[in-house]
């Protein structure tokens, strides 16, 4: 055989042999395959691979449980790799589909921990923290026994407090540049709104001096009272003592 038939010959081999893989049918895999190749992929913490198989395991209509396994398994996909706003309306989707499921108090906390875990800091933008806030609160009034309500209650009063704290840092922001009422209203309204909270010292403080600026001596003194009163240990004493000694 020369060179030229050769190639002819092997290239004619290859064809078919390609035509014979093209013809080959697809195999199309079972849900709980599927299922078990995202549990695989989860377990070596390759999330957004598990997420994929789960979501096909989704779409494939699979019997009840498994896909109330699989949704679940995406919204942790999705909380494990950081993804907490994914994370957040994945665990809702499980609890709108399957509110009487065993998991649906496992998800709301995961809910609840996911919006928490969007929060930056108090000088931000503090819609996460309101989110978290009423969404633990929520799974308190619903799981009082819950294994996770203790935990929960614990991330309420952290919410509460990052809040008040917020509303502090804006009236001392009002308070530095002179805008004394709106100073004196932020300050109000953090010791209506979180009483609780256990850095009111400084909401006081601050609150006086803004009275004092307004020249409203009484309040001035009644404020600085309350503060020597309620906070001996407080780092704003001395501060509170001296504008009660110089009120008129």
């Amino acid at each position: 055989m020369n060179v030229n038939r050769y190639i002819l010959a092997v290239a004619a081999c290859l064809l078919l042999s390609l035509q014979g893989c093209a013809s080959t049918p697809k195999v199309d895999l079972s849900p709980q395959e599927l299922y078990q190749l995202g549990e695989t992929a989860f377990q070596k913490s390759r999330y957004e691979a598990a997420v994929e198989q789960w979501k096909k395991v989704r779409e494939a209509f699979p019997e009840p449980e498994l896909a109330a396994k699989a949704e679940i398994g995406i919204a942790n996909a999705y909380f494990l790799n950081k993804d907490y706003i994914e994370a957040g309306a994945a665990y809702e989707d499980f609890r709108k589909l399957h509110p009487a499921h065993e998991l649906a108090q496992f998800a709301l906390y995961r809910q609840s921990l996911a919006s928490y875990n969007l929060i930056n800091g108090i000088d931000t933008d503090q819609t996460p923290t309101k989110n978290a806030l009423t969404l633990f609160e929520s799974f308190v009034r619903q799981y009082p026994k819950s294994q996770y309500a203790a935990k929960a209650q614990e991330k309420i009063i952290d919410c509460r407090a990052k809040l008040a704290q917020y509303e502090i840092y804006v009236g001392r922001f009002y308070y530095r540049t002179d805008n004394y009422k709106a100073a004196i209203g932020r300050f109000e309204k953090v010791l209506i709104d979180y009483p609780d909270y256990v850095g009111h010292d400084e909401t006081l403080y601050y609150l006086a001096k803004s009275y004092r600026e307004q020249k409203q001596y009484d309040k001035v003194r009644s404020i600085s009272s309350r503060l020597i009163r309620e906070y001996p240990a407080s780092t704003y004493l001395s501060g509170a003592r001296a504008m009660l000694a110089d009120s008129p």
